[in-house]
């Protein structure tokens, strides 16, 4: 199974696909989408076009996207809403099932803490994915969401699993 990790954003949106075989997991790509419209209706539409040519390059089989964290500047966490709303937009069209995960959570599946710094997110992505060439901290925190998804996806199989 291949899993889309998507960290959104409205100049850089980073992006990182895994493949996930039981539970070996294996880099295939990571890159960023990146926008410079002035307006932010153009910019929505780079970032659209950027994942749309991304899921037609790697056919994912689910994807998964970090949730908004509400900060101190309303308009800010707005505009940041609105990308995440491509980011759940693209995958959607492509009849992905999408996934979601509270920066706190993916830290945590990563890491092992909730409050972990980037570059602890990074250090682990890099330890469980050896030899990947991140094209930097977005698309890192791309391939952590889509690690995080992974683990989500393989403990719940195990739960069907032991259940039936």
């Amino acid at each position: 199974m291949r899993v889309l990790g998507i960290d959104p954003g409205l100049v850089n949106m980073g992006w990182g696909v895994i493949a996930v075989d039981g539970s070996r997991v294996t880099h295939i790509a990571n890159g960023i989408v990146r926008s410079g419209a002035d307006s932010l209706a153009a910019r929505l539409c780079e970032l659209h076009r950027g994942l749309v040519a991304v899921i037609a390059a790697h056919a994912p089989d689910a994807a998964a996207v970090e949730q908004t964290f509400v900060n101190k500047d309303a308009v800010g966490t707005l505009k940041l809403g609105q990308a995440r709303g491509v980011a759940l937009l693209a995958p959607a069209q492509a009849g992905l099932t999408v996934g979601e995960y509270a920066p706190n959570a993916v830290k945590k599946a990563i890491v092992g803490v909730g409050h972990a710094q980037k570059q602890q997110v990074e250090h682990m992505v890099r330890l469980t994915l050896p030899g990947v060439a991140l094209a930097g901290p977005d698309a890192a925190d791309a391939l952590a969401i889509a690690i995080c998804h992974a683990r989500h996806l393989q403990s719940r199989v195990l739960r069907i699993k032991v259940v039936a």
